[in-house]
């Protein structure tokens, strides 16, 4: 934690103005200046990076299969190769961020994502797109990474619960946009030209911020060590009984909507008769009222409700949805129950995502003041990794039956929920009431504040 006296080295630097003293504290009006229109709009654009990255090329890969001359299952594996290179690159570039600031991290992995893109743009052979969408996968995580750390380094308990909820905003619209771009780009040019975008993308984020977001760790709150100092702060993170729960919790949510997005087209469009555009008009619909319960959550229940209480109850309601969606496609209501009840579940569930995903990244960070970086890698590691896993079942007994679909669902929002009781245990402590009165204080076993910091030693 940083010492007192910190903060105003901090704003002698003129990096973050008005940043936390030892308690957590920070002035509203000197935040605003540091997290501006721009500011936000630009972390923002780095969250929404990585649908960006996915989805825009969806509507390509058949065009991609044809050119390269290569199996479906072949072209496939650069969806793979991007999500996995996501999911590692995250452990690297989080304690990367921690040990020399925000950046420099951020901005070396723009560099290389736009360098990776314009060669996917010229790849001649299937294999060669693969290595380099892997390579812009593990350069893009910078961004996912380092936006929640700086949104970290910036804000302490509901103000951060409170900007999460602003860049959903931001990055929900990107899957709902994305293959609507790479789809009017496919009528102007072929496949290339989408990476073409993508790059033109990387190039102007890169531009912004390099002129436009300052840097939000302070010197003396950065770490010394290398990979073992990292190894030992991840280390210590996982041994937080609470920071694990949220971050697994999280986890199992996202893997929820990953069965949704994995599943949703065969299940509306296979099984139940709909159009494309049906399925389009749908998935717009799912995705806007992910978008508005995340602001509801933002702008009104966050300081009225604990983000405890606003989890606890989005697990809940994912839950509830996921039940009842099992219970539609197991044929419980009769056979014939047609698409529109099972549309309302799945809209359900969606919108509830806004609750519960902001929160739990929210309530994990709030007690990593000193490892922001590899506190972000972790989430968005575990998050990446669990719905990998859980989305391949979805169609383990093939695309004529949505029952899959609703078993990982479920199942994934009970593992959410055991999580949430069993690791945070909510009434031991009143998590917003120890960010006004102790910074972002983790809770021990016995309920008293004890933050995991970094020893001297490793400072």
């Amino acid at each position: 934690m940083p010492k007192r006296g910190q903060a105003a080295e901090r704003q002698a630097e003129g990096r973050i103005p008005g940043a936390a003293g030892p308690t957590g504290a920070k002035d509203p009006a000197a935040l605003r200046v540091a997290t501006g229109a721009l500011v936000t709009l630009i972390l923002g654009g780095l969250t929404a990076m990585p649908p960006l990255s996915m989805d825009m090329y969806l509507p390509a890969l058949p065009e991609v299969t044809d050119a390269l001359h290569a199996p479906a299952a072949t072209i496939q594996l650069t969806l793979t190769a991007c999500l996995t290179g996501m999911a590692l690159g995250q452990l690297v570039v989080g304690p990367m961020s921690d040990k020399w600031g925000r950046r420099r991290p951020l901005l070396g992995g723009l560099l290389v994502y736009i360098l990776a893109t314009a060669i996917c743009a010229l790849a001649p052979t299937a294999e060669l797109l693969i290595a380099f969408r892997l390579l812009q996968g593990l350069a893009g995580a910078a961004a996912i990474v380092i936006a929640r750390a700086v949104v970290r380094d910036l804000y302490d308990g509901v103000e951060m619960a409170k900007f999460f909820s602003t860049l959903m905003l931001i990055s929900g619209v990107a899957p709902i946009v994305a293959p609507l771009i790479g789809g009017q780009v496919l009528r102007l040019t072929d496949w290339r030209g989408i990476f073409v975008v993508l790059t033109v993308i990387g190039i102007a984020l890169t531009v912004l911020v390099w002129r436009r977001l300052p840097e939000t760790l302070a010197p003396a709150d950065r770490h010394d060590g290398g990979t073992v100092q990292a190894l030992r702060t991840m280390r210590g993170l996982l041994a937080d009984r609470v920071f694990a729960g949220y971050m697994i919790a999280g986890g199992f949510a996202f893997a929820a909507l990953f069965a949704y997005i994995s599943a949703s087209p065969f299940v509306i469009q296979e099984i139940y008769g709909a159009s494309p555009q049906t399925f389009s008009l749908l998935f717009g619909v799912n995705s806007v009222g992910l978008i508005i319960v995340g602001q509801i959550n933002g702008k009104l229940l966050v300081g009225r409700v604990s983000l405890d209480k606003a989890l606890g109850f989005g697990l809940a309601v994912i839950t509830l949805a996921a039940t009842a969606l099992l219970l539609m496609t197991g044929g419980v209501f009769g056979d014939d129950i047609g698409l529109a009840p099972i549309a309302v579940g799945l809209f359900v569930l969606m919108s509830a995502m806004g609750l519960a995903m902001p929160n739990t990244n929210a309530l994990a960070l709030m007690r990593t003041r000193h490892a922001a970086g590899s506190a972000s890698a972790l989430l968005g590691t575990s998050s990446f990794l669990i719905g990998a896993i859980a989305s391949p079942l979805v169609g383990i007994a093939g695309e004529r039956t949505a029952v899959p679909m609703a078993v990982v669902q479920l199942s994934c929002a009970l593992a959410a929920v055991a999580c949430f009781v069993g690791l945070c245990r909510p009434w031991q402590h009143n998590q917003n009431a120890q960010v006004t009165e102790a910074g972002p204080a983790a809770v021990t076993e016995g309920g008293t504040t004890g933050v995991p910091r970094p020893r001297k030693s490793d400072r």
